[in-house]
């Protein structure tokens, strides 16, 4: 897990960023405040600043599949509730997943999964 602005993240500086996820209009960027998990080198989730956007890209070979099948998006979703936490974060509420409402997005279960609560705004985890 990286700043998204940070110099070890390479997207956005020596490579471009990947097209959005199919169904979300929010583009990654390195942007003050955003994050990126990196896992194996590839782009795996992107936080904006906040937290209240998420971006996930699942791995090629489970895209058809359950994104709980997706070991990659399980090693980031699980990064990212360890730094949320480890009180790196502070609270963190994600309202959108890939342009859909989190509560009921596939990928909010893997949230959900990782420790994350429903709240009436989205999926809540605190320090």
């Amino acid at each position: 897990m990286l700043a998204s602005a940070d110099t070890a993240n390479a997207y956005g500086a020596a490579l471009p960023w990947p097209d959005p996820p199919t169904g979300a209009s929010h583009r990654p960027g390195r942007k003050a405040g955003a994050m990126v998990v990196l896992v194996d080198g590839e782009l795996t989730l992107y936080m904006e600043r906040g937290g209240k956007t998420l971006l996930a890209w699942p791995s090629g070979e489970a895209e058809a599949a359950s994104p709980e099948d997706d070991t990659r998006l399980w090693t980031a979703v699980e990064a990212l509730a360890e730094s949320a936490r480890a009180g790196s974060l502070g609270s963190v509420t994600v309202e959108r997943v890939n342009g859909a409402q989190a509560l009921s997005s596939p990928i909010g279960k893997l949230l959900e999964s990782a420790g994350f609560h429903p709240t009436p705004r989205g999926l809540r985890l605190r320090p």
